[in-house]
C-alpha cells in the first residue's frame, strides 16, 4: 500500500511560534529567505511537529523530548519546548491553541490524504484531530468526548482501535510514515573529517555524523558512485580525480579524495569542499528520507559555488525523492532561480509589533516577478525591496 515516495503539497499552521496563520503550497524544492529570526526555523519546527506526530510521541514528548529508551531513540524536542510554542499574542489565553494540517500525496495513493491536529499547549493535550482520503472522513475526533487518551495523537491509536477497517489502517500508516521519514541535515565540518564509526550506514546524521561511512556505501554503487564524483568534480574540478575512502587503524572509514594520484583526507579539505560532498551525498543516501530538511544551505560554500548547489538540489529533487525544504539568508541564492521557482521560494519577515511571520511566495509579491525581469532578484533583496514590498 503506498510505499512510494510522498510530498506535502499543502501546509497550513495556526498559533505556534511566531508562525500566526501561515497557508502554503509546496513543491518538490522549497526555498524560504529572510533574515536572521523572520521564521524560517520557526516553520522547519512545525515541521518536526508532525515527524513526532508520525512517530507516535505524546504531546509532552514532541514539545519537551524524550530520552532514549529501550528500542527507542532519543527525541530532542521543539526548541524552547511546549511553554513557548505558542503564538505570543495568543498566549495569555487560557484557550490558546495550535493548529497544524497537511496534504499528503504519494504516486501509488489516490486521492491524497487530509491530516489535521489542534493541540491544547497549556495542558499537553490534542483539541482536534482529523484524517481524510480526499472528501472521504477516516476519523474526526474531538474534545472532551473522545474515547482515546489525548495525551497523544490520534492517529496510530485509531489505527489499533476496533472502529478501524483494514483499509483505513494502511492509510494511516502510510500517513505516518509521510510525517515522520524526516531527516533534519546541518552538516558541521568536525563531523566530516573525522572517522565514521560505522563501516557502511543508509543515512548520514544531522551533523554528518558517519559521513565517510555513507560514502562508503554510495561508492559501492557503481552508478551512484558516477553521479556523485560527477557532481564533486564540478564544484573543485583543479582538485579531484575521484572521490575514495581511506581507513583508520581499526578499519573505520575516512573521507578523502584522490588528485593525480595522492590521497587528500577529509582534514585537509576545505570547509565549503566538505559540506558541499555532504549535501551532494545526502540525495545519495541508500536510506532516502521523504522529507529533507537544509538549514541555511549556502553555509560554507563560496558565493561562485552557489549556482551548481541550486542547480544540485533542483535536479534531485525533480522526481520528488526527496522533497527538500532549504533556508537561506543568502541574496545570492535568488540568482540561479527561475520565474518557475518563484511558486515555492518564499520570502519570510516578521512585524516587529506584533510577532507574527508571513511566509509569502515570490510569485505572489507584487511587481516582483515583473522587476526580476529587469533586474536581478538578488539585488531586490539585498537593497531591501523585499522587506517593504510586503
Amino acid at each position: 500500500m503506498a510505499k512510494g515516495r510522498g510530498v506535502i503539497t499543502h501546509i497550513e499552521i495556526s498559533g505556534f511560534k511566531s508562525l500566526e496563520k501561515v497557508s502554503l503550497d509546496l513543491g518538490g524544492l522549497n526555498i524560504l529567505v529572510g533574515t536572521n529570526a523572520s521564521g524560517k526555523s520557526n516553520f522547519f519546527d512545525a515541521l518536526r511537529v508532525l515527524q513526532g506526530i508520525g512517530y507516535g510521541l505524546t504531546i509532552g514528548e514532541i514539545f519537551d523530548g524524550k530520552p532514549k529508551g529501550p528500542g527507542t531513540e532519543v527525541w530532542e524536542g521543539i526548541r524552547g519546548g511546549i511553554e513557548n510554542a505558542v503564538f505570543r499574542e495568543w498566549s495569555a489565553e487560557g484557550n490558546a491553541f495550535i493548529r497544524l494540517a497537511v496534504r499528503l500525496r504519494c504516486p501509488a495513493l489516490e486521492p491524497d490524504l487530509r491530516y489535521e491536529i489542534v493541540i491544547f499547549p497549556k495542558r499537553a493535550l490534542v483539541r482536534m484531530e482529523t484524517l481524510g482520503s480526499g472528501e472521504a472522513p477516516i476519523f474526526h475526533v474531538s474534545a472532551p468526548t473522545a474515547d482515546f487518551d489525548l495525551a497523544r495523537p490520534i492517529l496510530q491509536q485509531f489505527a489499533k482501535s476496533k472502529q478501524c477497517t483494514e483499509q483505513d489502517a494502511e492509510l494511516i500508516e502510510t500517513c505516518s510514515r509521510l510525517m515522520s521519514d524526516t531527516q533534519l541535515l546541518d552538516p558541521s565540518p568536525a563531523f566530516l573529517r573525522g572517522y565514521s564509526t560505522s563501516q557502511t550506514v543508509g543515512r548520514m546524521g544531522e551533523r554528518g555524523e558517519n559521513f565517510a561511512g555513507l560514502v562508503k556505501s554510495i561508492l559501492g554503487d557503481e552508478r551512484n558512485r558516477a553521479a556523485y564524483e560527477s557532481w564533486l568534480k564540478q564544484l573543485t574540478p583543479a582538485e579531484l580525480d575521484k572521490v575514495v575512502v581511506m581507513e583508520g587503524a581499526l578499519r573505520e572509514p575516512l573521507f578523502a579524495v584522490k588528485k593525480n594520484g595522492h590521497r587528500i583526507p577529509a582534514p585537509l579539505l576545505s570547509d565549503g569542499t566538505l559540506r558541499f560532498a555532504a549535501l551532494a551525498a545526502a540525495f545519495f543516501q541508500p536510506d532516502m528520507p521523504q522529507t529533507l530538511l537544509v538549514e541555511e544551505i549556502e553555509n560554507g560554500i563560496h558565493p561562485t559555488r552557489l549556482r551548481l548547489l541550486i542547480e544540485l538540489l533542483k535536479s534531485r529533487t525533480a522526481g520528488g525523492r526527496p522533497q527538500v525544504m532549504a533556508t537561506s539568508h543568502s541574496p545570492l541564492v535568488l540568482a540561479w532561480l527561475t520565474e518557475e521557482d518563484y511558486k515555492t521560494t518564499f520570502y519570510c519577515k516578521k512585524d516587529e509589533e506584533t510577532g507574527a511571520s508571513t511566509i509569502t511566495p515570490l510569485s505572489e509579491i507584487p511587481r516582483f516577478t515583473e522587476l526580476a525581469r529587469k533586474q536581478p532578484a538578488a539585488d531586490l533583496f539585498a537593497e531591501g525591496w523585499l522587506e517593504t514590498a510586503i
